[in-house]
């Protein structure tokens, strides 16, 4: 089974995201998406399958978002994958790929939807909220 998380170890939902995957008995490709930015490319690819926009992907919290001024609807597509790019940090996560889906699974628990065993048992996250057996998105 192939799954690949797209993971910032500095990140809750990530982390918990990625203990979702290995809880369920999948040991995934791990790719630190901020040493190792995903090409134009992929990013492409994975805005496709998600079926979002670049700009429903770009994160606003500790990122350059504000400075850059990407509220302004001046930026076009390109221009926000380009810019995802130069600053990866802008790109929203965790983004899990799956042979069921690609999705950003923010909160975690959206994982569990595109895993090929969901059935995790009860799940404690980071913060101490508890995921139930069965409950996904």
């Amino acid at each position: 089974m192939s799954i690949t998380i797209y993971h910032n170890p500095a990140c809750g939902t990530s982390r918990n995201t990625l203990a979702m995957i290995r809880q369920s008995g999948e040991e995934p490709r791990v790719i630190e998406y901020l040493k190792e930015p995903p090409s134009r490319s992929t990013l492409v690819t994975l805005l496709k399958a998600m079926r979002i926009t670049p700009r429903e992907l770009l994160r606003r919290k500790g990122t350059p978002y504000d400075e850059l001024g990407l509220a302004d609807d001046k930026w076009s597509d390109d221009e926000l994958i380009d810019l995802m790019r130069e600053h990866p940090i802008l790109i929203e996560r965790p983004i899990v790929v799956t042979p069921k889906g690609t999705r950003l699974c923010r909160p975690s628990e959206l994982v569990l939807g595109i895993l090929p065993n969901p059935d995790i048992g009860d799940f404690t996250k980071e913060d101490g909220e508890v995921v139930k057996s069965g409950q996904r998105s």
